[in-house]
């Protein structure tokens, strides 16, 4: 009974149901979380302050992701920023299901990491996911080879450049040929490197979420 529920309630392109219900429990947890995040009328920019709240990419965009991954046989994906892992979820499942590889994902707080951690292990992906810990401008900076998928979502600030410009200034170069970029935020100095086919991509916006912007590198 509790499976057949779950396939009537919860749509995904993953097919197994121990993942499907952690993605199922978060997803409820966000919608039943209080407003007033930082990018919709909260108060405070520090992530610290939202330590036990995960600011994530949607089923629909992680259902893109896993299906793409799964397309193309990826092995090596990264992620700014992990949160509580529900985009890490949908990499780790890819990673598995396509016979072995891992997410590289990089978090700034800690509690949000053992958080990940958690869900990882209660849908049982942990052995594909290696958390990074720290600022992803350094924690990033060397993904020990060439990565097939990058998600770009990290933290919105003030001031500029954004994280994200940062961060895909970081990633872009060990990125292959062919590889996937996603990003959530639709930050303006991150559009407009990724639009500039003079920095080897091309990209479309997507009508998933507000606007998820995806890319492939192609030079």
């Amino acid at each position: 009974m509790p499976n057949t529920l779950l396939n009537e309630t919860f749509k995904s392109v993953i097919q197994d149901e121990r993942v499907r219900a952690v993605i199922q429990r978060l997803e409820a947890e966000r919608n039943g979380a209080r407003a007033g995040g930082p990018n919709d009328g909260g108060q405070s920019r520090d992530p610290y302050d939202y330590a036990e709240r995960g600011f994530s990419i949607r089923p629909e965009q992680g259902d893109l992701i896993y299906f793409l991954c799964r397309a193309m046989r990826a092995t090596r994906v990264v992620e700014f920023a992990t949160s509580v892992g529900m985009s890490t979820l949908y990499f780790a499942a890819a990673m598995r299901d396509n016979g072995g590889g891992c997410v590289i994902g990089s978090e700034l707080v800690p509690a949000k990491i053992a958080t990940a951690k958690r869900n990882l292990s209660e849908a049982g992906l942990a052995a594909y996911a290696e958390i990074r810990e720290g600022d992803a401008r350094q924690t990033l900076r060397d993904l020990g080879g060439s990565v097939d998928f990058a998600l770009i979502d990290g933290w919105p600030r003030d001031e500029k450049p954004s994280l994200a410009r940062e961060v895909i200034g970081i990633v872009a170069p060990q990125l292959r040929v062919g590889g996937y970029v996603m990003n959530d935020n639709a930050e303006p100095d991150f559009l407009e490197f990724i639009r500039d086919p003079g920095n080897g991509f091309i990209s479309v916006t997507l009508p998933l979420k507000s606007g998820t912007e995806l890319s492939v590198k192609v030079a």
